[in-house]
Order: structure tokens, then sequence, then C-alpha cells
């Protein structure tokens, strides 16, 4: 069955070392397109269900910017940091002194036991693990029996405005990647033991004014499971086991 999804041929070493590489502009160059960026903690926040004295895993983490906006809906939350790269876990340090982190060194073994967490929030990551479907496994194991998922990655649509704005504006880059269509992203919950609960396409407009931003969120919005949400760039997953 793991056939039908193949490994990407990087390793996640390759993963950390672009991320290291970038780790001194990340959170410069996200402030240039700072409520694109924020809309996925905005939109986790919504799915994530979140109640007193949750355990929540957030991998990966970069600079840790997600646990502010858990912590702010519910201070009682324990949020758990995973990050590959140790350079953006010193900018996580220094932004956010005392934050909870881990130093993972793959995405296909993680350093926690068997149903250690409530909730799992995995933001821009699956499309850059070299086993995919390795690492949805591990989520799985290291949930507990009622766990929720959210999960965020671009879909394969995405590849060709990247490459453009990367091209036109510069950014941090995404280094080793595979942007993977949601019927794919589907097939591997379902490989791993994920139910999925809700798929939803946003993001349509990345860049522009806000009224612009705005209009494509309604257009995608209404166009739902079609082809048009799709374009989104940020296709969002809500999955239990």
């Amino acid at each position: 069955m793991k056939k039908a999804i193949p490994r990407n041929s990087w390793q996640d070493s390759d993963v950390e070392a672009h991320w290291d590489a970038v780790a001194s502009v990340y959170v410069q160059e996200n402030e240039r397109v700072k409520e694109t960026h924020d809309q996925r903690f905005k939109e986790s926040i919504q799915n994530l269900q979140l109640k007193d004295g949750l355990k929540i895993l957030n991998i990966t983490s970069r600079d840790g910017e997600a646990t502010d906006f858990i912590l702010k809906q519910n201070q009682s939350c324990e949020v758990v940091n995973a990050e590959i790269s140790a350079g953006l876990m010193e900018v996580a340090a220094e932004i956010r002194p005392g934050i909870q982190q881990k130093k993972i060194t793959t995405y296909s073994t993680l350093p926690f036991p068997d149903g250690e967490f409530d909730r799992v929030l995995s933001l821009e990551t699956l499309e850059h693990v070299s086993d995919p479907l390795a690492f949805l496994g591990e989520l799985h194991r290291v949930s507990i029996a009622d766990a929720i998922m959210v999960l965020s990655c671009p879909p394969a649509t995405s590849e060709i405005p990247y490459r453009a704005y990367s091209l036109l504006f510069g950014g941090h880059g995404e280094g080793p990647h595979r942007f993977p269509p949601s019927k794919r992203v589907k097939k591997m919950f379902t490989l791993t033991g994920w139910n999925l609960l809700l798929h939803k396409g946003t993001v349509l407009f990345p860049v522009g004014p806000a009224c612009f931003q705005q209009w494509g969120e309604r257009i995608i919005e209404r166009f739902q499971k079609t082809c048009i949400s799709e374009l989104g760039i940020r296709q969002f997953y809500v999955c239990n086991k």
C-alpha cells in the first residue's frame, strides 16, 4: 500500500539545512505578507476545538508564533513546539523566551511516546517531509484516541504562483518540497488511519490590497469542493482518529 505514495527524493536533513540557512530572515520575510501569513493561525484556531488543559503538538513550529494564537484563545493549554531547524528554534527562543521546544532530527520518527497529545497542529510541513506516510503515521501514534489534527499545505496548483512570487519578490523560499494535490493528501490520511472531517481551500489571492484578498476569500468560500477551491494556496484539513 505504501508504494502508492512514494518517498520524496530528498532527505529530512536537506529540509533542516534550508530552514537553518534562512532562519535569520524568516520573520522579516513573513512580515511582508503578514495578513496572509497569519491566516493559517486564525483558521487553525477555528478548527482545533480548544478546551482547558489540552496538550498540543505544533509541528513544525518555525518561530513558534502559533503558540501566541493558541494561548490567547486558551491559556490553560500546553503547547509543545517541535522543530527540525536549530536556527529557527534560536529565533523562537529569542522572540518568545520560555517557549517549550523539542528538536527533531527526522519527521519519520518523532521523540514522543504513544498517545501524548490531545491535538496536533501541522502547518505547511507535509509538503517538505521526505516520507509523508511515515510522518502522518507518527502523528497518529503520538496522539490520543480521540485526538483532532489540523493540517495545512499548499496544493499542486500552487507551484507556479510560488515560483512567480519568488522571482518577483524573493522571500525565504521553500527549500525541498512537493506540493501535493488534495486527492493525494486524502489518500495519505486513509492509509495512516486518519478520518477526514473537513477539507477547505483558502487564500485565493495571497497578495494585493486587503479588499481584493477579501473578495478572493468570498469567492473561494462559495466554491468549496470545486476546482476553484483547489486554487487556494493554503488547503486546510481537519481530521480525527
